[in-house]
């Protein structure tokens, strides 16, 4: 074990190599752990997700599916997916979405997605339990520096969703995504709201007629 495995912390920020970060994520104990690097640092999450962070999870994912069905748009969806820039940074967001022209260009094969080989994702979405200030923060900062075009963090106890959209390493508020283009965050929001008094099926159902209306 290294002195920095002896020493880390969990869903923390700690500084280390490269190198480091590397030897600790093909550890078999941090086997299930996200992790990111960025800016000569380190974190892994580990905190168990439960049920009101699964649900979020799962509502973002439908919503931009059915939204992007019914307006023909092209797109190809990651679950906790990992995308490395060698020797730099490094993510995991929970979802993410590559879109329009891009949404074929990463090959089914691929594990880890380069990010020196294949373009940033067009959507990051974090859902933000017990990690939102760093959400917010750190991460906010790694996206802006990777390049996505649009961030989104998933406030479950809040129910908000606050977008963000990207550009020249800098990030601005958005009422409505620029990368699905017609999609209201406002609608997203109504629908968390919904699913705290009902069951998916239905919530799918009111976003399905508030698309297509």
């Amino acid at each position: 074990m290294s002195r920095l495995q002896a020493k880390l912390q969990i869903d923390t920020w700690v500084n280390a190599t490269w190198e480091e970060y590397l030897l600790v994520i093909s550890d078999p104990a941090y086997e299930k752990a996200r992790g990111y690097y960025y800016n000569g640092r380190m974190r892994l999450e580990m905190s168990p997700l439960g049920n009101p962070h699964s649900r979020d999870h799962f509502i973002v994912i439908a919503a931009i599916a059915l939204f992007a069905s019914i307006r023909g748009i092209d797109l190809d969806g990651h679950d906790n997916c990992t995308y490395r820039k060698a020797g730099s940074e490094e993510a995991q967001p929970d979802v993410s979405f590559y879109l329009g022209e891009n949404a074929e260009i990463v090959p089914w094969e691929a594990t880890i997605i380069d990010l020196d080989t294949y373009p940033t994702p067009d959507l990051v979405i974090e859902v933000a339990y017990s990690s939102l200030a760093d959400d917010k923060g750190e991460k906010r900062l790694l996206y802006e520096s990777l390049g996505v075009r649009e961030y989104w963090i998933i406030d479950v106890q809040n129910v908000q969703v606050i977008a963000f959209e990207i550009q020249n390493r800098g990030s601005r508020r958005i009422e409505q995504s620029q990368v699905l283009a017609g999609l209201e965050i406002a609608v997203l929001e109504e629908a968390f709201r919904r699913s705290r008094q009902m069951n998916h099926g239905k919530v799918s159902a009111w976003l399905l007629s508030q698309f297509q209306s």
